[in-house]
């Protein structure tokens, strides 16, 4: 039986950054990763958003989209309103990735990032 003086939920840290921070004014924009046999696609919907205004970045193995929006982007939840100002995200691959194989394309609000899968490993003559 739950008491209804005590209630709590827990989000896990991943699953945290799945949502808008609103202390902060950033949205957290739908995306999608698809795995492919030699690359990896990331989609991200950006709409209100000039292609100068986005900033993508590396770190290891995690991607990092900011962008600022072209203009406020006004919410109301629970009787308060919370203007958002960026969109950011950072999705993890379970590799390192090669950021100077990797490419970008912005087109009607949709950002798609194509990073190509490492190789390892050697070949050898069988005889």
């Amino acid at each position: 039986m739950i008491d209804d003086d005590f209630r709590f939920s827990i989000v896990p840290p991943v699953i945290g950054s799945l949502f808008d921070d609103i202390e902060n004014k950033i949205l957290s924009p739908l995306s999608c990763l698809r795995e492919f046999e030699n690359h990896w696609m990331i989609e991200f919907d950006l709409p209100m958003v000039g292609k100068k205004d986005i900033k993508v970045s590396f770190d290891k193995n995690t991607v990092n989209v900011e962008a600022k929006l072209n203009k406020k982007y006004s919410e109301e939840k629970f009787g308060t309103i919370t203007k958002f100002e960026y969109f950011k995200k950072s999705v993890t691959l379970p590799q390192i990735i090669d950021s100077k194989k990797t490419t970008a394309k912005f087109q009607k609000g949709r950002l798609e990032i194509k990073i190509p899968k490492k190789t390892t490993g050697n070949s050898i003559k069988i005889n």
